[in-house]
C-alpha cells in the first residue's frame, strides 16, 4: 500500500523556529569547489575523493596529483605569480608541512578533531595533521634471498638489483634518506653505497614495485602499503620490516592560507581524521594513523614496528645537502 504524502499539510505543522533551524542547518553545510594537491596515487586519490563526496556531497573537489616535489615547484611557482590554485595538501611528509608553516602559508584549523590520534600525530599549532602511519622498508622478489638488514642491500649478491626512489622527486624518500642520515653505522654513506653497488634510482615508488614485481629488479625500497598490496594482489614478492627500525611518513593534510574555501576544506580534514575516514584509508591498504581502528591484513602490530627517530627540523635543515648527495652519487 502506498501512502501519499501531502507536503502543504507537513510544511504547515512546522513551526517559524523549525524551519529557522532547517535554513540554518542547510547554510551552515559545506560548499564550494576544492581544488587538493596529493602525492597519493592516481588510484587512491580518486578513491579518497569519492568516499568524501559520499560523507560531504555538497562540495566538489578536483585533484592534481604528482610526487611531492613536483607539486610543490608547481605550488611556488603559483606562488611567485600571486596565484596558489590548491585549497588543500595532502602530500608525504611532515617536512614540507614544516616548511610551509614557516613560511606562514598553512592556515591553523584548531577545532580539527583530533581525538584518537597519537601524541605527534599534528601539528602542536594545528596547521598540518598526520592522516596515515608509511613506513618504508624492503620488496623483494621471491626468487631472491630474503633481506633482513638495510645493509643486506649492499651485498655482492644484490649488485646491480637494487632499485629505489629517489628523493628528488618522493617526499617519502626524502624523508627516508634523511632519517637513514641520523642512524649509527648506516649514514649517508649509505646511499653512496647503493649507486657503488649499482643501485638505479626512479622517480617514485611506483616505478620500484613494477621493476620488483616483474623481476627486472630482485631488490626495492619501497613504501610499505605498496609492497604488502602488491604481495595481496598475487605479485612473486615480500615486503620486509628491516631489523635496524623503519623510516616514518604521516602523509599529513593542511589547508592553505590563501584557500578559497576553508569551511569545505575544514570538513575534508574532519572526513579523513575521524574513524570513518581512518576506516576507509585502512581498506586501501595504510596502516591508520588512529589505534582505535584495526590495521590492514599483511601488517604486523602496531608496537611491533621499530621506527626510527626522524626529527622535522633537522631534517628540513639538512634536506637540501641530502639531496645534493644523493644526486652527486645517482645523477638527477
Amino acid at each position: 500500500m502506498h501512502t501519499t504524502v501531502d507536503m502543504k499539510k507537513i510544511l504547515a505543522l512546522l513551526t517559524p523556529l523549525s524551519l529557522l533551524m532547517a535554513g540554518t542547518a542547510l547554510a551552515q553545510a559545506p560548499s564550494g569547489k576544492l581544488v587538493l594537491y596529493t602525492s597519493q596515487p592516481q588510484k587512491d586519490a580518486q578513491e579518497t575523493v569519492a568516499a568524501f563526496n559520499k560523507a560531504v556531497p555538497g562540495v566538489q573537489v578536483d585533484f592534481v596529483r604528482d610526487g611531492t616535489t613536483q607539486l610543490m615547484s608547481k605550488l611556488r611557482a603559483e606562488i611567485a605569480a600571486g596565484a596558489p590554485q590548491p585549497d588543500l595538501l595532502l602530500i608525504a611528509d611532515a617536512m614540507t608541512m614544516e616548511q610551509l608553516k614557516q613560511e606562514n602559508r598553512l592556515a591553523a584549523y584548531r577545532d580539527a578533531k583530533v581525538a584518537g590520534l597519537p601524541d605527534g600525530a599534528y601539528d602542536p599549532d594545528y596547521t598540518y595533521f598526520g592522516t596515515k602511519f608509511i613506513t618504508t622498508g624492503i620488496i623483494y622478489n621471491t626468487k631472491a634471498k630474503k633481506p633482513e638488514s638495510w645493509k643486506d642491500l649492499l651485498a655482492a649478491d644484490a649488485k646491480g638489483q637494487v632499485v629505489l626512489p629517489s628523493p628528488l622527486y618522493s617526499g617519502a624518500a626524502a624523508i627516508h634518506m634523511g632519517t637513514l642520515a641520523g642512524v649509527k653505522d648506516i649514514g649517508l654513506g649509505y646511499f653512496e653505497s647503493l649507486a657503488q653497488n649499482g643501485a638505479v634510482a626512479v622517480q617514485g615508488n611506483g616505478q620500484v614495485r613494477t621493476q620488483v614485481a616483474g623481476g627486472q629488479k630482485l631488490y626495492g625500497i619501497i613504501v610499505d602499503f605498496m609492497g604488502l598490496n602488491a604481495k595481496k594482489d598475487g605479485s612473486p614478492v615480500d615486503f620486509v620490516f628491516p631489523k635496524e627500525g623503519v623510516t616514518v611518513v604521516t602523509e599529513p593534510v593542511a589547508i592553505l592560507t590563501t584557500a578559497k574555501y576553508p569551511a569545505a576544506a575544514k570538513a575534508f580534514i574532519d572526513f579523513v581524521l575521524s574513524a570513518d575516514g581512518q576506516r576507509f584509508a585502512a581498506s586501501q591498504g595504510y596502516l591508520p594513523m588512529r589505534a582505535d581502528v584495526a590495521a590492514p591484513e599483511g601488517f604486523p602490530a602496531r608496537d611491533g614496528i621499530k621506527v626510527l627517530p626522524a626529527p622535522v627540523q633537522i631534517l628540513l635543515k639538512e634536506d637540501q645537502a641530502n639531496k645534493k648527495r644523493f644526486a652527486d652519487a645517482f645523477g638527477g
